[in-house]
């Protein structure tokens, strides 16, 4: 199991419901109020401008798991960001520095990606000719795209609140569905999602969302199953994206063109 997770290392780097009156009534109020707060996290992130967000890719096979971490800021209106991306110590991956993931609408650069890139430069990478439209190829689910993806939610009922970090939050639990999402989502994003169709991620994603009293998102898990090309057992993945200090700058500086590696990557 250890070899299939490590392939993903390397790949790292290179409701229905009825009508009425009453408490059914109520009911499907409720739940079309909590879709639509789920839908509209865009926007809410949109207006906030920007945060500092910390990421985790949890990645389990058999008895085996691995977290890949990262942490930096996203400026959400800008549609872009930066984080640091650290891999396990105990995978052969995770012995190079950490690698820097920019992201800008339409695309990621990354430096300290390995395979056979020089140290000091950059690689692009256009997000959309990925086969999971950067969902979870490169070790982090991009902060704003998390948001966008539930732009597809199918099913959700909102859960008795809790705390995270001593704040008291909504929580928020269900389905969204890849296909909805990527028609809803608009630009990029859409694009994105749209070239996950054609990965090995199932469409159906469960996911759980907490919102602080300010409608604005503080956690965004995700949870992807992933089918295997070399067996009947795949990998399930549970992408994290954790917000704070909403409104921080966050200043992005794009690698020049002298910067980017132009060769061949393994």
């Amino acid at each position: 199991m250890v070899g299939r997770i490590a392939s993903l290392a390397a790949l790292l780097l290179a409701v229905s419901g009825c009508t009425g009156t009453g408490a059914a009534a109520e009911e499907d109020a409720g739940a079309r109020q909590a879709r639509e707060t789920v839908r509209q996290l865009p926007e809410a992130l949109a207006g906030a401008g920007s945060s500092l967000v910390a990421t985790a890719m949890e990645m389990t096979s058999g008895g085996t798991r691995v977290t890949v971490r990262g942490e930096g800021g996203y400026d959400f209106a800008a549609r872009s960001g930066e984080l640091r991306v650290t891999l396990p110590l105990e995978m052969p991956a995770g012995r190079v520095p950490p690698v820097t993931e920019v992201f800008t609408p339409g695309a990621l650069y990354m430096k300290n990606r390995g395979a056979g890139v020089p140290a000091d430069k950059w690689v692009r990478l256009d997000v959309t000719t990925l086969t999971d439209g950067n969902l979870v190829a490169n070790g982090a689910t991009e902060p704003l795209l998390a948001a966008e993806l539930l732009r597809g939610v199918v099913s959700v009922r909102e859960l008795p609140g809790t705390e995270l970090r001593g704040e008291r939050v909504r929580h928020f639990r269900g389905v969204t569905d890849l296909v909805v999402a990527a028609r809803e989502a608009s630009g990029p994003a859409g694009e994105q999602l749209a070239a996950a169709l054609a990965g090995p991620a199932d469409p159906a994603v469960p996911f759980d969302a907490y919102l602080g009293e300010d409608g604005l998102p503080r956690k965004i898990r995700l949870q992807f199953s992933l089918g295997s090309e070399t067996g009947p057992e795949g990998i399930d993945v549970a992408s994290t994206v954790e917000f704070s200090g909403f409104g921080t700058p966050v200043p992005v500086t794009l690698p020049g063109p002298e910067d980017i590696y132009t060769g061949a990557v393994g």
